[in-house]
């Protein structure tokens, strides 16, 4: 009977060590979320999307990215009904309005400080070898990697919410060289701006210093705003929005956006020459106006990809 009661005992006991969750997420809780990422990852789970993608999509529009990615849809087989709707946040407090960014999302949560709960905390971060010295708002920032954007959920606070001051915009950039975007708040905007290509995307400035709240864990679901962020996302900031696209969609979204982008392009030179008219550009094209815009991409600079790539697309023939 004691030998039958310590089994269930030691069993409970396992199993609650094993489901206890920790401030960081595990490889294998990654790749359960982000399951649809088929190429490579970085050891902590996250998708590595290809850095010539990360680049490419600083030079979409955003409506052209949100457009894309708005009009995939999830109805397949084993897949919930849906689309892409919640991956856009905009009304932002941008440091440097006019310099775009993006890269892979490592994500945070922080809560309204609970002293019980920040306690446990400290010691599971202890237990995975993180930084006792300072705040636990440093502990996101010791895992950046180059690529990687700082996404934060601060539940907007503004005042005693503000989650990295200069000193840590300078460590972030060091690890990352790119930024952070924050459903929070940030100080020492002067100081910040001043270090050489970070960016902050946040909902306000403030003063003071953060208190009265806490990091609950990192690269697990964040909401920021209106919008659902995982670990690996694709995050594209601009002055106009930020997006957050799916690791595994963000090939398919950046292409369909650049090919929009280019028919618009097309588009508008055709209107200017007045070759065509308005409701002829503003339907569906005819044979003549979709030949004449592949003679026009055989000419034109500077195309994002290679120009089959683009016909591939066309005519229905790209694979993802």
């Amino acid at each position: 009977m004691k030998k039958t009661v310590f089994l269930c005992v030691f069993a409970f006991y396992s199993l609650m060590v094993i489901n206890a969750q920790g401030v960081g997420s595990s490889p294998e809780y990654i790749k359960a979320i982000t399951s649809e990422w088929k190429g490579e990852r970085f050891a902590d789970g996250r998708p590595k999307i290809p850095d010539n993608l990360l680049e490419r999509s600083k030079h979409v529009a955003i409506e052209a990215l949100w457009g894309a990615l708005r009009n995939i849809s999830t109805r397949g087989e084993g897949q919930p009904a849906g689309s892409f709707i919640n991956q856009y946040q905009g009304d932002w407090h941008v440091v440097h309005p006019d310099q775009a960014m993006s890269g892979r999302a490592v994500t945070a949560q922080y809560m309204p400080s609970r002293p019980d709960l920040e306690l446990y905390i400290r010691e599971q971060g202890k237990q995975e070898g993180r930084a006792q010295q300072g705040g636990t708002n440093s502990w996101p920032i010791d895992i950046l990697v180059e690529g990687d954007i700082y996404v934060a959920d601060g539940y907007g606070k503004i005042i005693d919410g503000t989650l990295i001051g200069d000193n840590l915009a300078n460590a972030i950039y060091a690890n990352s060289k790119r930024g952070v975007v924050f459903y929070g708040s940030v100080r020492d905007e002067e100081g910040i701006s001043k270090v050489n290509g970070f960016n902050a995307w946040v909902m306000g400035v403030d003063p003071s210093y953060i208190q009265g709240m806490m990091l609950t864990s990192i690269n697990y679901p964040v909401r920021i705003g209106r919008a659902t962020c995982l670990p690996g996302d694709l995050v594209v900031a601009k002055k106009y929005g930020v997006i957050f696209v799916p690791a595994h969609l963000a090939e398919r979204v950046i292409v369909t956006a650049e090919v929009t982008e280019l028919r618009d392009w097309f588009g508008w030179q055709r209107l200017a020459e007045k070759k065509y008219l308005p409701g002829q550009i503003d339907s569906r094209w005819t044979d003549e106006i979709n030949a004449d815009f592949r003679e026009w991409l055989k000419q034109y600079p500077n195309l994002p990809m290679p120009i089959q790539e683009i016909f591939d697309y066309l005519d229905g023939n790209r694979t993802w």
